[in-house]
């Protein structure tokens, strides 16, 4: 098939941003959530189709420590955007806990809800034991913590014989996502039936094997009857492409192979990229990590994109 028949025949791109609600120089906390929601209000009004938070523990720089806190305030001051965690650090948290929160989230917005799960600490090893003790035994349990979330969220959980219900029940519970950087998660998520969320913005594992790895062992269930992926990309967009180098230039983005794999440029650049990896990865659905430490920036840079793929789309 020719590039052209390619292209047309395509699907529209799914665009979803990734907060890691960056608590700047010279700002507090308090301004940092508020520009959190601002990023979803605007997002949402550009047609990004997902808002997602991350969670990290005592790191300077960030005020995402409780996406299930966050996500409340965002599906308040939003209307329509998927409200997703990217993810809740599963081995710190009792199952039948996080169960609750995704079901409180999904009966205050009902059908908005997307629960992301990780494996990593999200913090250094004294924060990780402060918050949960021996991550490492946590890690080694994380397939029966697994099981029973996944049980929690279906209403089938049972502790010592018993029925246990993660309250409030909603009518249609969140969606369940794993997300990872290397064979483990996709792995992860294949077993269990979830989607799969690759960070290729942070990860130095080639996208395609990951994605393959997934798709290929893939156990249908009434969970979810068939593969379903993301692929979360850092994406700087400015006017020009100096400018968009130079904004870029301020974020750290780890050692080459990972700052290779950016998309830095011009709005039509980056639109045509994100057109070439759909075809390439046979996915229709990308997280957008713009970590500049500019406010402003962050959110031109986001319109910028959104404003390109829609335009170059709807032309066709």
């Amino acid at each position: 098939m020719s590039m052209q028949s390619q292209s047309l025949s395509i699907k529209r791109l799914k665009l979803g941003v990734l907060d890691m609600v960056p608590l700047l120089p010279g700002n507090r906390p308090e301004q940092a959530v508020q520009r959190a929601g601002e990023l979803a209000r605007q997002a949402e009004a550009w047609g990004y189709t997902r808002y997602w938070t991350s969670e990290h523990h005592d790191m300077e720089g960030l005020a995402s420590s409780s996406p299930e806190v966050l996500l409340s305030h965002i599906g308040a001051v939003t209307k329509t955007i998927k409200l997703g965690a990217g993810a809740i650090l599963l081995p710190h948290y009792s199952p039948v806990k996080v169960a609750e929160w995704f079901h409180l989230l999904a009966a205050l917005y009902p059908g908005r809800v997307e629960l992301g799960l990780g494996r990593a600490p999200g913090g250094g090893p004294h924060a990780s034991m402060a918050l949960s003790g021996n991550f490492l035994q946590h890690v080694m349990e994380l397939p029966q913590t697994m099981e029973a979330l996944l049980a929690l969220l279906e209403g089938i959980y049972e502790y010592e014989q018993v029925p246990v219900f993660a309250r409030p029940m909603p009518e249609q519970p969140p969606a369940v996502w794993m997300l990872g950087t290397d064979r483990k998660s996709a792995e992860y998520a294949a077993r269990y039936s979830t989607g799969y969320v690759f960070g290729q913005f942070m990860s130095e594992q080639q996208t395609e094997e990951m994605l393959s790895i997934y798709r290929s062992s893939f156990q249908p269930s009434n969970r979810m009857d068939k593969p379903r992926t993301m692929v979360a990309v850092g994406a700087v967009c400015a006017l020009t492409d100096e400018l968009a180098q130079q904004w870029a230039g301020q974020i750290s983005l780890g050692d080459p192979a990972m700052r290779a794999s950016w998309l830095v440029g011009t709005p039509s650049d980056i639109a045509e990229r994100l057109r070439g990896l759909q075809i390439k990865y046979d996915n229709d659905e990308f997280l957008l990590v713009t970590p500049i430490p500019d406010y402003e920036q962050r959110l031109h840079s986001y319109r910028l994109i959104a404003e390109a793929v829609n335009s170059s789309l709807d032309s066709k």
